[in-house]
């Protein structure tokens, strides 16, 4: 795993979560009580043995800056490599502004060029699953392939699920036949996990190759173009994944949380999910709270009643509130008698006493950050 140079693309600005990402990167958004959704994308590296990791930023990254730090909770502090992270700039050949993934990757060309691995991993951040990538550089180097795209094969989902994503088509040989993206009418049910392994130098050379031509998009002027010309392969993933694409995706995902063999597969089965630690006192429940089925982080004051629901860090809940199947982050405040159910609350909300916010499970209501109601 010493071949292979990890780089996290956080500049993703096609996923829009409304008032959750108003003010921060899909990367730096919340989940699961204590965590980011850069977590696990870096989580994954680190735990495959990967010791250098670069990261892309563009929009609204100073919430993510603050998270990552010097990359300590990582073991990525080092004097000799480890974690680089990528604000965007202008200068010659660049406005600062990124138009897609080929420009966010050829705008840390130098660093690609100047690393001492061979194969460079290439990760989105709104794809969220726990893996390590031990079997999939193998199986990149025996195939000989020029690019190997992580698959997962997801039965079930609805048509518009599956217009927001990439599809696959491989044939019984493994190699990446056809593709469609964002497709109204999807023929395949094989989504891309926006996560490729590809060869330093053949990387160079086709990003080169796509800005003479102005082209912008790694999928449509890479993949999809050159089906045909390179050997593009793919290994299918069989484990949970999240696709955390919309509200209502990343609200669902959040609740899946709450059931015990899809946090163990997430943070135990292929290593911790790391993250950045607070030294916060625990959560103290009072003689009148009712807490049933939630994951709840540290430093919370709970006096109400919740259940199946999410709680980050500081949130407090006065007595006679009632919590249902919400998602409150860090610092926010539901005060005595509020009653919430289907709701996201964003940080440092304040809930009113006897206010109700009813939502629905497929249309949850969002209060954004600082918000007073």
């Amino acid at each position: 795993m010493k071949e292979l140079l990890g780089v996290i693309d956080a500049s993703e600005n096609h996923i829009q979560l409304k008032e959750i990402t108003k003010n921060r990167s899909i990367a730096a958004v919340p989940i699961g009580s204590r965590y980011r959704i850069i977590d696990f994308a870096l989580s994954n590296m680190v735990n495959s043995g990967i010791q250098d990791v670069g990261i892309i930023t563009q929009n609204h990254y100073n919430s993510l800056l603050t998270h990552l730090g010097p990359g300590k909770d990582w073991d990525l502090n080092r004097k000799r490599g480890g974690l680089f992270i990528f604000p965007p700039y202008g200068g010659s050949d660049s406005q600062g502004w990124y138009r897609g993934s080929v420009d966010a990757l050829h705008s840390i060309m130098r660093f690609i060029r100047r690393s001492e691995q061979e194969y460079v991993l290439v990760s989105g951040t709104y794809m969220v699953f726990s893996f390590t990538y031990h079997d999939v550089l193998k199986y990149h180097i025996d195939n000989e392939a020029d690019i190997t795209i992580l698959y997962k094969e997801k039965k079930g989902m609805t048509p518009d699920e599956f217009k927001q994503n990439t599809l696959i088509k491989v044939n019984d040989c493994g190699r990446v036949v056809d593709m469609e993206i964002n497709p109204s009418l999807p023929r395949f049910n094989n989504i891309y996990m926006n996560t490729f392994i590809i060869g330093k130098d053949l990387l160079d050379y086709l990003l080169d190759e796509c800005q003479s031509r102005g082209e912008s998009d790694f999928v449509k002027d890479i993949l999809l173009r050159k089906l045909s010309s390179l050997k593009i392969y793919g290994y299918k993933f069989n484990g949970y994944l999240a696709c955390i694409n919309s509200i209502n995706a990343y609200y669902r995902y959040n609740m899946d949380l709450l059931n015990s063999d899809i946090r163990e597969e997430l943070f135990i089965k292929s290593g911790p999910v790391h993250t950045r630690v607070m030294d916060v006192v625990p959560a103290m429940y009072s003689e009148n709270a009712c807490v049933k089925n939630c994951i709840v982080a540290d430093g919370c004051i709970i006096d109400g009643n919740v259940e199946n629901s999410i709680l980050f860090r500081g949130v407090k809940i006065y007595k006679g509130a009632k919590i249902k199947n919400s998602i409150i982050m860090q610092d926010s405040e539901v005060h005595e008698n509020a009653i919430l159910e289907n709701v996201i609350l964003d940080k440092e909300v304040i809930i009113r006493r006897s206010k109700n916010l009813i939502g629905q499970e497929i249309y949850p209501v969002v209060i954004s950050k600082g918000a007073v109601i």
